[in-house]
């Protein structure tokens, strides 16, 4: 029999020393790996895992991975999570790998999942707990799942995933989201093409998989956007171009609109440069308020890391965050199993609810909510002179209302776009790198507007949302509208801290577009998402506004038209306004400093 002692161990999260009293094997167990497990679905799809376990005389709890990107990548963390006393499993998706049936992104992972944790959960080694683990689509499996509500789910762990698959996933405020679009679909494609090969090719070549050479293999003009190559390797994405509104398409799996389901504690790990940084923000906050249950409203915790998608370690982008920014992911994740499945009295238990890392302080803190209750906000007001184009203008941000001031006008052509420099970007960092990036180039070009602070006096945090209220007309019926919060270092550093977009015709609503009358102001409401930076004394804060951010969201043609489907692009000139009764400002989240 395996000798068993208490011992206390400490663990790092989020930079804190956690101690941690556990009831362990005095030495890690051994693992057995089961190969190719099937598991039938409702439908009868046979759905493939791999299965580690420890190789002991008793039941465990389980950690169940489900994920389109081969299951095979998931051995490290089977080996040593079954090493500690769990059953791993981890499944390839429907029509993924080794699973049967045909991929489509997220249209069965309600009900397969509920079935895959059931499954689980009534396996003879398994002690009928179950928790899900994983991040980016494998994070949408998990809360596809929890709204199915499978009896066996006891808890989830979303690392940066969205709450919305059509905002914040798809689009952005009405923008389509193209460069993550294409390359995230472009490398799904890969498999899809590969089993299209061994289905009915392999028994007359001998090929096993052929590589995609063409990259990104969807672009947006109307003859490739209907190619027999889109049709057959992801229809999908054409039913994305098919649906740029808010409609029963994506309702059917929106998470935001079915909190109540979720019934089990949620530990929401986010980034401040992720690509789904609002949908994570939002699933805390929402399932907070609206789980369907007490422990689950009382269970959710929060971490928010620097880079997610766009990296991990100390520097992220080209900016160092210091040596407190190096964190093992994978260790506060079995910290949190081990209190969710175990009952382990660890830091989980005890602690503040939220940990965030506080850039340009370049530290980790605890809070008791978010947003943080203790900030509060302020007003930013864009001023100028009528000549705010590029950093050679005279825009400036001041906490001063505009009184009398002359508005601001570009050229927004679409056959020129401001380029994406860095950001929240997923999934090609060879071909655009993300993160924190020198925005000096495109603050440059005459399209884009700067309006920035003097050089502070003293340290100023912004930590919670932040919010564009901006008085625009344009010449077109529709256009966009960019704005990006940027921290700009003594020796002119411009770094990107966060950023969103408007499309004009959804400034409204995301379900019924609205085109402009051209000339007509309108107020404009622009989700920047969030950041926590403390801009240091000596730096300024700046705000940058244009009307494109090319590839990131696609081009907006200025007709009226859909990029896919546009003629040729208009020019529009577009006018932003700051006086009186137009008072365009950034809304920030202020935290005092000690």
């Amino acid at each position: 029999m395996r000798s068993i002692h208490q011992f206390n161990r400490c663990i790092t999260f989020a930079g804190l020393m956690l101690t941690t009293q556990l009831v362990v094997a005095a030495e890690p167990y051994p693992v057995t790996i089961q190969h190719g497990v099937e598991a039938k679905m409702r439908d009868g799809t046979v759905l493939k895992a791999d299965i580690y376990r420890p190789t002991a005389a008793g039941e465990f709890p389980v950690i169940l991975t489900r994920t389109p990107y081969d299951k095979e990548g998931e051995v490290d963390f089977g080996l040593k999570t079954a090493a500690r006393g769990y059953v791993v499993i981890n499944q390839d998706v429907r029509g993924r790998y080794t699973s049967d049936g045909e991929w489509y992104p997220f249209l069965h992972e309600s009900s397969d999942g509920y079935d895959t944790v059931e499954w689980a959960a009534a396996l003879p080694f398994s002690n009928g707990k179950v928790a899900m683990h994983g991040g980016s689509y494998v994070g949408a499996t998990q809360m596809l799942a929890a709204i199915a509500h499978p009896p066996h789910l006891a808890g989830i762990c979303p690392v940066v995933t969205a709450s919305n698959y059509h905002d914040g996933w798809t689009y952005q405020g009405g923008a389509f989201e193209q460069w993550f679009n294409e390359s995230w679909t472009s490398g799904l494609a890969q498999d899809t093409f590969n089993r299209t090969v061994r289905n009915h090719t392999n028994a007359l070549y001998g090929i096993q998989t052929l590589p995609l050479t063409v990259y990104p293999l969807f672009t947006l003009p109307r003859e490739l956007s209907n190619s027999e190559q889109i049709h057959s390797l992801a229809p999908y994405f054409l039913d994305w171009l098919g649906h740029p509104s808010y409609d029963d398409y994506w309702r059917r799996w929106s998470i935001e609109e079915h909190y109540a389901d979720i019934t089990v504690p949620s530990l929401t790990i986010a980034a401040w440069y992720d690509i789904f940084l609002g949908g994570s923000l939002r699933n805390y906050a929402g399932l907070k308020s609206h789980a369907g249950s007490e422990a689950a409203r009382s269970g959710q915790r929060l971490l928010i890391t620097i880079g997610g998608h766009a990296g991990s370690g100390r520097k992220i982008g080209e900016v160092d965050f210091g040596p407190a920014a190096e964190f093992d992911e994978d260790a506060i994740a079995l910290a949190w199993y081990d209190h969710l499945l175990k009952g382990i009295d660890n830091d989980f238990a005890s602690s503040k609810p939220v940990k965030l890392f506080v850039m340009g302080a370049n530290q980790w803190r605890e809070e008791d909510d978010w947003p943080l209750a203790r900030a509060h906000t302020a007003k930013y007001f864009l001023h100028s002179a009528g000549k705010a184009n590029s950093l050679l203008g005279d825009g400036t941000l001041t906490r001063a209302a505009p009184r009398s001031e002359e508005p601001d006008h570009y050229l927004y052509d679409p056959s020129s776009p401001a380029p994406t420099v860095g950001g929240p970007l997923c999934c090609d960092g060879e071909h655009l790198a993300p993160g924190p990036r020198d925005q000096r180039l495109v603050e440059a070009r005459s399209d884009v507007l700067i309006y920035s602070t003097p050089p502070l006096a003293q340290d100023l945090e912004v930590t919670g949302p932040v919010q564009l209220e901006l008085f625009a007309k344009s010449s077109a019926v529709d256009t966009d509208f960019v704005g990006k919060l940027v921290d700009v270092w003594p020796d002119g550093f411009a770094q990107n801290l966060t950023e969103g977009i408007v499309r004009a015709r959804y400034r409204n609503s995301q379900e019924k577009p609205e085109f402009m009358n051209p000339g007509q102001v309108y107020k404009f409401t622009i989700d920047l998402w969030s950041t926590s930076n403390v801009f240091l004394k000596g730096h300024r804060l700046r705000l940058e506004i244009s009307s494109s951010n090319f590839p990131r969201f696609d081009r907006n043609m200025n007709t009226g038209q859909d990029t896919a489907v546009a003629s040729k692009p208009v020019p529009a000139t577009n006018t932003i306004y700051h006086d009186a009764e137009h008072p365009s400002t950034v809304i920030l989240s202020i935290v005092a400093t000690p």
